[in-house]
């Protein structure tokens, strides 16, 4: 991973991609600014991103990881750009923004490489829906988090209500909708929305330590784990336990478990 990354498009472009020689991607909003928050060609070149990354991972090569990170220190993502969505009231606005973005994260999450966010400072509405779109997330020590939509007179439109459900059960995730209220590192991690939790300022550092840690597993290894995550988010548990079972013989017969079997027989000998 010291080897240089490239980056295929403009410094001036809403979001940067990042392409490390090791397999990770790293993609920026890149509005700091507006606190990275999202305008029409943001959300439009995400979405043709993520997609892009789906013909790049459909055969089982290319990238191995995807981090989501925000440009400067302020920011993961403050969500839309409400000076430029304030002026777009109309509900068929609404169904527009609605159905990119929920769509957009809808295939982030179906990615079959692990997704981490590294969020720096404020994650807020969208940003939040973009963060728990993911599968993993690493947070700084000054992280403000929260689905604050209701404030606005809103409920999530990008999936995340259904994303925070499934992942703290209804209760809590209608208190934190109800409330609107902003979370911290600490509770974060407490209520297990945080992977880690790194020191202000460090969550790209940690997010990028993380992936080596992912990055020295067998890549069919990790792609059966989030595999075995998607199947129990979309079957029911009997389909789910079947999936997981086809997952496991290509995996006894590879390269990767045949040399760690020789390894261990080798060191008991």
């Amino acid at each position: 991973m010291s080897e240089p990354s490239t980056a295929d498009v403009t410094p001036a472009a809403a979001l940067l991609v990042d392409r490390d020689p090791a397999g990770i991607v790293t993609l920026t909003f890149n509005r700091p600014q507006v606190l990275n928050a999202l305008d029409w060609e943001a959300m439009a070149l995400f979405e043709r991103t993520v997609e892009t990354l789906h013909e790049e991972t459909a055969s089982g090569e290319g990238p191995r990881l995807l981090i989501l990170t925000g440009a400067g220190e302020r920011a993961f993502c403050s969500g839309g750009d409400q000076a430029v969505l304030h002026s777009q009231l109309a509900a068929a606005d609404g169904e527009r923004l609605a159905q990119l973005m929920g769509q957009a994260l809808r295939r982030l999450e179906q990615l079959p490489i692990p997704t981490v966010a590294a969020v720096n400072g404020f994650a807020l509405g969208g940003g939040s829906e973009i963060a728990l779109a993911c599968d993993l997330r690493v947070v700084d020590a000054a992280v403000r988090f929260g689905l604050v939509h209701s404030k606005l007179g809103l409920i999530p439109g990008w999936g995340a209500g259904q994303r925070l459900i499934r992942l703290l059960g209804p209760a809590r995730a209608m208190d934190l909708m109800l409330s609107g209220r902003q979370l911290g590192a600490a509770e974060l991690e407490q209520l297990g929305l945080a992977t880690r939790r790194a020191a202000e300022g460090g969550a790209l550092a940690a997010a990028r330590t993380l992936a080596s840690e992912i990055l020295a597993l067998d890549p069919a290894v990790a792609r059966a784990i989030k595999a075995m995550i998607s199947a129990h988010r979309e079957l029911p548990y009997a389909a789910a336990l079947h999936a997981e079972a086809a997952l496991f013989p290509a995996l006894w017969v590879g390269e990767a478990h045949v040399r760690a079997v020789a390894a261990f027989l080798g060191r008991r000998g």
